[in-house]
């Protein structure tokens, strides 16, 4: 009696049905093709372009305005900070013009006297290192030995002989001598960031351009020029020059910078790092007194707003993400997977097939068939409606190396077939509870 209720079950309609990938369903066109690098490289040379992060994650809180007491500088320019979209924003030109001798600076003043000339040339020599005497004052004057101060601040070096000629004339000394900087120490651009060793760059005679003030701090330090720039702070306002620009365009390094440009080369594309140096650097820039705390304070807030703006729009899309309601595009996965499932693709990159099998557990090689995984993708075109089953046997481990080379496409379906052992046991699993059954109702 039990056997023969055995043999009726499939008559009644009671078995174990898995799905599997089908060639010869009449109603469905299906064409299994082998995973193998061939194969690979024509299907991934389907055309997909990965969705995009909104902009709101590759920009970031960019410098701000400083803000206090007195003629303050205008408000800066704030680069533009996308990803690989840097702006170029320069600063004005400005002309060469004859140095003017100022607060700091070495001077030295050679005068006939009795002396031979070899003394005379260690006295030099001497007065050169000592500096005793030659150094411009903070009142903008040298004092000469029994002349008294003569101040030759703010004048350029020509104007400077023209003071002291009319000096040594009005004190009845003979007026032949010459006059020359030794050590230029009041005008200077500091140089930092991304570069062999940082300096402070004293302007001379010769105006410094931008591509010598980097010369001085020892080069450039950047291994990835597609995303540095050079930001160059100068009067209360921010510039920035990709460094590909500078590179490739001579006129970038001979733009001349002027006394208290501060020049920071940034790797990255946030300010925090460039904030830092411009707060060390603006005593250089001569805000005055109780100015650089309000400006400091003030640049740090507006800095603090743009955050806080761009980490709201971030939360925002978060948010939506959250609850399906961004588009995007998904792969699904069925038959022996871990977790059946749909698995959204990633944002500015491709993914691979063992990127979605591995990425969401793999599968179980008890239950999941490894020479029966499939890749289920509708072609597109002339042959709409085909369905191409990619089929990959990893029975041999080393094509693993395959599904890191296969790359998904929207609405692609990985699959994976049963063990042949587990259909039979599941196939029992269900069938011994409807013998028992029919034979009970048999023996009723």
């Amino acid at each position: 009696m039990t056997f023969a209720a055995l043999i009726a079950l499939p008559a009644c309609g009671v078995s174990y049905t898995s799905p599997k990938v089908d060639t010869d369903d009449e109603s469905t066109r299906v064409t299994v093709v082998e995973i193998i690098a061939t194969s690979v490289a024509e299907a991934n040379r389907s055309k997909y372009s990965p969705k995009t992060l909104p902009k709101a994650f590759s920009s970031v809180a960019g410098g701000g305005s400083f803000v206090g007491a007195g003629a303050l500088p205008n408000p800066p320019y704030v680069p533009s900070e996308q990803r690989n979209t840097l702006a170029a924003e320069l600063p004005p030109e400005v002309d060469a013009t004859p140095y003017r001798i100022g607060v700091g600076d070495v001077v030295l003043l050679a005068t006939r006297g009795s002396a031979t000339t070899v003394e005379q040339l260690s006295g030099l020599l001497a007065a050169q290192n000592s500096r005793q005497g030659y150094t411009v004052r903070d009142d903008g004057a040298i004092a000469i030995p029994e002349i008294g101060p003569v101040s030759i601040a703010g004048m350029t070096l020509r104007e400077a002989e023209d003071a002291l000629f009319q000096v040594l004339i009005e004190s009845q000394i003979d007026p032949s001598f010459s006059l020359e900087i030794a050590e230029f120490n009041s005008q200077r651009v500091t140089v930092g960031g991304a570069v062999s060793k940082p300096a402070l760059v004293p302007i001379g005679l010769n105006a410094v351009t931008l591509g010598e003030a980097l010369i001085a701090a020892g080069g450039l330090d950047v291994k990835d020029e597609e995303f540095a720039s050079i930001r160059i702070y100068r009067d209360g306002s921010l510039y920035q020059i990709p460094v590909e620009n500078y590179l490739t365009d001579s006129d970038l390094r001979n733009r001349v910078l002027v006394n208290g440009d501060a020049v920071f080369v940034d790797l990255t594309y946030d300010l925090d790092r460039a904030l830092e140096f411009y707060k060390q650097q603006i005593d250089v820039i001569s805000l005055r007194g109780t100015a650089r705390g309000t400006a400091l304070s003030a640049l740090t807030a507006e800095i603090g707003i743009q955050r806080a703006a761009l980490e709201e729009r971030r939360r925002n899309f978060e948010a939506r993400a959250k609850f399906d309601a961004e588009d995007r595009d998904y792969v699904y996965l069925a038959g022996e997977v871990e977790k059946q499932s749909r698995v959204a693709l990633p944002y500015n990159r491709q993914a691979t097939l063992a990127d979605v099998l591995y990425g969401e557990g793999g599968f179980d090689n008890t239950t999941g068939d490894p020479s029966e995984i499939y890749v289920l993708r509708v072609r597109q075109g002339s042959e709409a409606g085909t369905i191409t089953a990619y089929h990959l046997n990893i029975e041999n481990a080393a094509k693993i190396v395959f599904a890191t080379q296969m790359q998904m496409r929207p609405n692609d379906i990985v699959f994976i077939e049963e063990q042949p052992i587990t259909k039979w046991s599941r196939s029992l699993q269900q069938l011994f509870p409807a013998i028992l059954n029919t034979a009970g109702r048999a023996v009723n």
